[in-house]
């Protein structure tokens, strides 16, 4: 197998100086210490929390062919096996330059105020089934996770999918510059990140951006189920995108879902898309993983994809952990079901999840929202809880356990509402939740567990499958 890269071509994307390290493999690109393979480039960024260059020495004796430092540790420092470089993060987005110089994988790239990992991995199953694909891992998204997820795209790759995230204006512009999709997606614009916008015509504006690095003659696939659709149109235009499609449910849609119905097992579509109708069969449930999967469609087939083995693909496509994972726990005559909605939340994603748990029955036993705050909503946070009020009513739970500061104020709303049944309870983080967990959940029961990733709800699904595996 080729390596990833050699350290003589390191030091040629980077500008590096070796120190004590001869030519040699490069097996694999880590930022992590803690997740290091024998033979990988350790690339020591300063975050916020951590600086990489505390274990530079621990990622050597574990066996790091070479670490990349900056040149203020080398100073200080010394020591060998390493490349010297100014700034290392900076050295780290050349090499990913480098990477993207040399593929020629076709390449799709997806952000979205909601939607973003789900809608990857679709489109890293349809590739996968076309041939040697790379793809984004979890959620590295940001200023260090797209260029290390485009460092370590293999040269043998014939398809990649790269997810860019944000949460200020200016910030998927670099980025899409260094991934330079032939495919573009934003699966939708809705309320996220507004602790940074002033609208939510300024977070549609900040998510066109992406159109900014299409390669010549690539496509843009947009979501138009929401009310910016018009912007984004706009500024594709504006980036002479050459192709647009739209796909949803809309009625104007380019690629339309014009029947949507849920199965035992997860959902019949009908897709219409010029002048025909054929039928796509998913093993996830919710009209938002629905359009989710046809976009992968989309992206599949814009790639040259055959029809038939992008929908057969699909067909096998299920919800990532943490992004509407359903799991059935304990005994097969009575489990606890478990739907896994704990990495992320905005007020899109939040009714999307509520309307998919409003189709959900319990095996045998009650319906139980676990709800946490949805974060940086800045100083319409208060009133955009409040206005999940009704959603969170109709999804039919008997049992509402909200987590968070910001959900102090839903709480309130819900408490004595008109035609809700449900006991609300209010937790001022998820550690109070913890210590009630017991007494709140039974085999039988269905439970959704939702909110932003800072909320720490993940600890909750955890102590789920510990006590109902």
């Amino acid at each position: 197998m080729t390596p990833l890269w050699s350290v003589a071509e390191v030091l040629a994307a980077t500008g590096g100086r070796p120190v004590g390290l001869g030519d040699g493999a490069i097996t694999a690109i880590s930022i992590d210490s803690r997740e290091l393979p024998k033979g990988a480039l350790f690339i020591a960024i300063k975050g916020d929390t951590h600086d990489g260059h505390d274990f530079v020495a621990k990622a050597i004796e574990d066996g790091a062919a070479a670490a990349l430092v900056s040149e203020e540790y080398f100073a200080r420092v010394g020591g060998a096996w390493l490349i010297v470089v100014p700034d290392p993060l900076e050295a780290l987005n050349r090499l990913a330059e480098a990477a993207r110089a040399r593929s020629r994988a076709r390449i799709a790239a997806v952000t979205g105020s909601a939607g973003k990992t789900t809608t990857k991995e679709a489109i890293r199953v349809v590739f996968e089934a076309l041939g040697e694909t790379h793809a984004s891992i979890r959620s590295f998204n940001n200023h260090w996770g797209v260029p290390l997820m485009l460092a370590r795209l293999p040269r043998e790759a014939r398809y990649a999918v790269f997810e860019i995230g944000m949460n200020h204006a200016g910030e998927i512009t670099p980025l899409v510059k260094l991934v330079r999709p032939h495919v573009a997606v934003i699966t939708t614009v809705a309320a996220a990140h507004l602790e940074f916008f002033n609208s939510i015509s300024e977070i549609a504006e900040a998510k066109a951006e992406i159109f900014r690095g299409i390669e010549p003659g690539g496509v843009a696939v947009l979501n138009a189920d929401h009310a910016y659709l018009h912007i984004l149109l706009s500024r594709a235009r504006a980036a002479g995108v050459s192709r647009v499609v739209t796909y949803g449910f809309e009625e104007s849609a380019d690629w339309r879902i014009d029947r949507y119905a849920e199965t035992l097992e997860g959902a019949d579509l009908q897709i219409a898309h010029e002048g025909g109708r054929f039928a796509l069969a998913l093993k996830v449930k919710g009209r938002h993983m629905a359009a989710n999967a046809l976009c992968a469609l989309i992206v599949g087939r814009s790639l040259g994809g055959e029809p038939g083995a992008v929908s057969a693909a699909l067909a096998d496509f299920g919800a990532p952990e943490g992004r509407g994972l359903t799991q059935r726990l304990g005994p097969g005559t009575r489990p606890l079901l478990l739907v896994d909605e704990s990495y992320n939340a905005n007020t899109a994603s939040m009714r999307a999840a509520l309307e998919l748990f409003h189709g959900v029955k319990a095996p045998d036993g009650n319906k139980v929202l676990i709800l946490g705050d949805m974060l940086e909503l800045g100083p319409q946070s208060e009133s955009l809880h409040v206005a999940l009020a009704d959603s969170v009513a109709a999804a039919g739970a008997g049992a509402i356990h909200l987590v968070g500061p910001h959900m102090a104020a839903l709480a309130a709303a819900l408490t004595g509402k008109k035609g809700l049944k449900a006991r609300v309870t209010h937790y001022g983080d998820a550690a109070q939740l913890a210590e009630t967990l017991s007494s709140a959940l039974a085999y039988g029961d269905a439970v959704m567990v939702k909110g932003s990733n800072g909320i720490r709800l993940g600890q909750i699904v955890k102590l789920i499958r510990e006590r109902f595996r």
